[in-house]
């Protein structure tokens, strides 16, 4: 876990406020830079949930979550939280923040993820029932690519080694971490094109896979038409898991 290793840079930010890019693209944060990629540090996917029924998977964190991670997390040191419930606190605060999480909830509630976990709505997942739910990204940490969120396109994770560690190494033994056959939903076809890789491989095994889940993100206008063309596919994919795990 790098926490211990940026942790001293964290509490130099001081008192919770309202953070930019000036005070946390820097080098403090800096894991990596590869041309024109950089990788930075953000606390909120430390935290992995051992017994989530559902993992919900993107690219990589955009800057918006995380802000919001580092905002709840200099929250929570500021009143003496211990350590792994500000990181879960940060996972909670930062986890698809915004629109897209409204976006994801819709489609979750349609394609029957509320019905099969046996709660009234999706948006639950991200309050009350958010033991039932790991979310995370293919590259655990926040990329961009010239300044801006890394979108999984240009350049493509496969050439670029760094990404491809974090894609093909690091997020499979984050996987292994979930112990109980969960129901894996794959955010838009980059997400989607690793974990088939993966499986292909045989370095992923256990859970169930709803591919053809889309994006969420506001940015994806084909988003609606895309669930609408997939839905029955994933409502009928989601029933069956529900099958296996209750027979």
């Amino acid at each position: 876990m790098k926490w211990e290793q940026y942790f001293p840079s964290i509490v130099a930010l001081g008192h919770s406020r309202n953070l930019t890019k000036e005070d946390l693209l820097t080098e403090s944060f800096l894991i990596k830079q590869t041309g024109e990629i950089e990788m930075y540090y953000a606390p909120h996917n430390e935290y992995i949930n051992p017994l989530a029924r559902i993992a919900i998977v993107g690219i990589t964190p955009g800057w918006s979550q995380m802000k919001a991670a580092y905002e709840q997390v200099l929250r929570d040191l500021h009143i003496g939280k211990e350590v792994q419930e500000v990181l879960r606190e940060a996972k909670k605060a930062s986890s698809f923040a915004g629109s897209m999480r409204t976006n994801l909830i819709s489609m979750l509630n349609e394609c029957g993820v509320a019905l099969a976990l046996g709660i009234e709505d999706a948006a639950s997942l991200f309050a009350e029932h958010r033991d039932l739910i790991h979310t995370t990204s293919i590259i655990k940490y926040p990329v961009f690519y010239n300044g801006k969120n890394y979108t999984g396109h240009q350049p493509s994770i496969d050439h670029v080694p760094l990404l491809s560690k974090y894609a093909y190494e690091y997020f499979t033994n984050e996987l292994e971490q979930i112990q109980k056959p969960a129901l894996v939903i794959p955010l838009g076809k980059t997400v989607e094109t690793v974990i088939q890789k993966l499986l292909q491989e045989g370095r992923i095994h256990q859970h169930t896979y709803l591919f053809g889940f889309p994006h969420p993100s506001g940015a994806n206008g084909h988003r609606r038409k895309q669930f609408d063309q997939n839905k029955e596919l994933l409502k009928h994919k989601v029933q069956n898991w529900t099958n296996d795990i209750t027979n």
